[in-house]
């Protein structure tokens, strides 16, 4: 019986890779047809991204919009800054920590986006504390 897998009765059907690379090429350049002569454009689109930053809701020299805050905050500031520094999260003992009223202004002006800087914050706070605070206090109360 004779081999059918003999030398002689199969042919290679795959093609060698000189006949794959001429093949691509040709296809390669039927599909470059159409000539680019122009650049694609860019288009820019511009955006504004709000930040959403307020003011504080009052004004630092206005102790007398909240007498409770006002009369605490002159009589028996320890606890005012006790009571602020509770309902932002921190420890009551906060007040009596050197530079912890100013960190604590600073995280109460980055929690409600209030416009200002760390100077200014050491500014009020070294200058006149008591208004500073009240300010803070303030704010808690009218923002929630």
């Amino acid at each position: 019986m004779p081999d059918i897998l003999s030398e002689h009765s199969v042919t290679c059907l795959a093609p060698t890779f000189t006949e794959i690379y001429n093949l691509t090429r040709i296809k390669m350049m039927t599909y470059q047809t159409e000539v680019v002569n122009t650049q694609p454009q860019v288009s820019v689109t511009s955006y504004t991204v709000s930040t959403g930053s307020s003011d504080w809701s009052s004004n630092l020299c206005d102790c007398c919009d909240d007498c409770g805050i006002c009369l605490c905050g002159a009589f028996i500031p320890c606890i005012l800054g006790c009571k602020v520094a509770q309902d932002h999260g921190d420890t009551c003992c906060l007040p009596f920590l050197p530079g912890a009223m100013i960190a604590l202004r600073t995280s109460i002006r980055d929690k409600y986006r209030i416009h200002g800087s760390i100077c200014d914050d050491w500014l009020i706070m070294s200058c006149c504390p008591l208004c500073g605070l009240c300010q803070m206090a303030r704010e808690q109360k009218m923002r929630g």
